[in-house]
């Protein structure tokens, strides 16, 4: 008798953001998943017999609902769409350690999680201040495996025009040769790639991924 391979399931946080989609249509293609959950605000226009979407107040979740073998989170705004410093905080900040640590209660050990490159809780800067004190509470919590990811500029098909992005493609276009590798814009599939690759790979510990390695697996 074939030995039976035992799939395994994944939660997803974020998954209508740039990352976020692109991640759940890889894990919903992936052969060793057998069922993805999705934790959203409203629901998405996708339909898959492995997906299953579930509605959640991120400022008070149910404890019952972050569950799985993996979490994936992709949460993350912009100041200017939070409408204020606190609330992009309470998003970036609050609502991935406040999912991350329920998920820790309830026994998962795989976390990976969207940064930004430039992570840093001492700088100056408070987006990158944010996402570096982020990384810190996450590594407080103490999941078997934690995968941090911290890709340059994202570009891929948003629901939004940004001059950023549209600056990014250029440059890519036109001055590939003057950007250095680590500042290079990266496709946001590249990045989920690259978190499905790493949570599928069976290593412990903190593992922290610049955008120039994202990019190069």
């Amino acid at each position: 008798m074939a030995n039976l391979v035992k799939m395994k399931t994944a939660m997803v946080y974020g998954a209508s953001g740039l990352v976020g989609e692109s991640l759940v249509r890889l894990l919903l293609g992936h052969s060793a998943y057998s069922k993805i959950t999705i934790l959203v605000r409203k629901k998405i226009s996708l339909n898959h017999e492995k997906l299953v979407q579930l509605i959640v107040d991120f400022d008070n979740p149910d404890p019952e609902l972050v569950f799985g073998e993996e979490i994936y989170c992709c949460l993350g705004t912009t100041i200017k769409k939070a409408g204020s410093k606190p609330a992009f905080y309470k998003v970036d900040h609050d609502y991935v350690i406040d999912i991350a640590r329920l998920a820790r209660s309830n026994g998962v050990q795989k976390f990976a999680f969207v940064s930004s490159m430039g992570a840093d809780a001492n700088s100056s800067i408070f987006y990158s201040k944010t996402k570096g004190e982020t990384e810190a509470d996450l590594v407080k919590i103490g999941f078997e495996s934690l995968f941090i990811f911290r890709p340059s500029l994202l570009l891929g098909d948003r629901k939004e025009r940004r001059i950023g992005e549209l600056v990014g493609k250029w440059f890519m276009t036109n001055l590939a040769f003057l950007v250095p590798t680590r500042y290079k814009p990266i496709e946001a599939n590249q990045v989920a790639k690259g978190m499905v690759q790493m949570m599928n790979s069976q290593k412990a510990g903190i593992h922290v991924l610049e955008s120039q390695e994202i990019a190069a697996m």
